[in-house]
C-alpha cells in the first residue's frame, strides 16, 4: 500500500503543477478529505462492494460540487473509486501535500530540545538547516525534557541529532577506541 499511497499523489502533482493549480487543488482535496472523515455514510458508501461505481462517481459529484472542487480533484477522486482505494483518502490527501510542499522547494522540520528555544535561536536553526538542505524549511518545535541538551532534527527520513546524549555517546565510542 506504501507505493500505491505515493503513486497516486505524485501522479494527482503532476497534473496540478502542469496546469498550474497545485494551491486550489491541495485545498480541495483536503476540503473532500475533511468530509470524508466527517461522514460516516459517505465512508461506508464508499467502502461498500454492493454500490457500484457509477453510483459512488454520482455522489462524489455532487459533494464535489458543493465543496466547489475543479476537475482534476473529481477525476482523481473517479480513479480513486475505479481502483478501490476510497479507504486512503486521507492518507492520500496528506500525501498530496506533502509531495507537492516538496516540489515547491519546502521541507518539514520537526525540532526537538531539551529547553524551549526564543526566536533568535529558531531563526539561526531554520537558516543552518535552509542552508544544508537547500529547502525552505517549515519548523515544528517540541521540548522534550528526557534530552539532556541540545537539539534533534527530523527532516523527512532524515534525522541530525544534535544532542548531548549523542555527542557522550560519540565521546564514549571514541576514547574506547584509544
Amino acid at each position: 500500500m506504501k507505493s500505491a499511497s505515493l503513486q497516486y499523489p505524485n501522479a494527482l502533482a503532476d497534473v496540478a503543477l502542469q496546469q498550474g493549480a497545485a494551491d486550489p487543488v491541495l485545498k480541495q482535496l483536503n476540503d473532500f478529505a475533511g468530509a470524508y472523515a466527517e461522514s460516516a455514510e459517505l465512508r461506508n458508501l464508499l467502502a461498500t462492494p454492493s454500490v457500484t461505481s457509477k453510483e459512488k462517481h454520482a455522489v462524489v459529484e455532487k459533494i464535489s460540487a458543493r465543496l466547489g472542487a475543479s476537475k482534476i480533484v473529481r477525476n482523481f477522486l473517479f480513479l480513486i473509486i475505479d481502483h478501490r482505494r476510497t479507504l486512503m483518502i486521507p492518507e492520500l490527501a496528506k500525501a498530496f501535500q506533502t509531495v507537492i510542499r516538496e516540489r515547491q522547494g519546502f521541507a518539514e522540520a520537526t525540532v526537538t530540545s531539551a529547553a524551549e528555544m526564543n526566536d533568535a535561536q529558531k531563526k539561526d536553526l531554520t537558516q543552518s538547516l535552509e542552508k544544508k538542505t537547500g529547502k525552505k524549511i517549515e519548523a515544528k518545535y517540541a521540548v522534550d525534557k528526557g534530552l539532556l541538551g541540545g537539539v534533534v532534527v527530523r527532516i523527512g527520513d532524515t534525522v541530525y541529532d544534535g544532542s548531548l546524549r549523542y555527542r557522550l555517546n560519540v565521546m564514549r565510542v571514541k576514547l574506547a577506541a584509544e
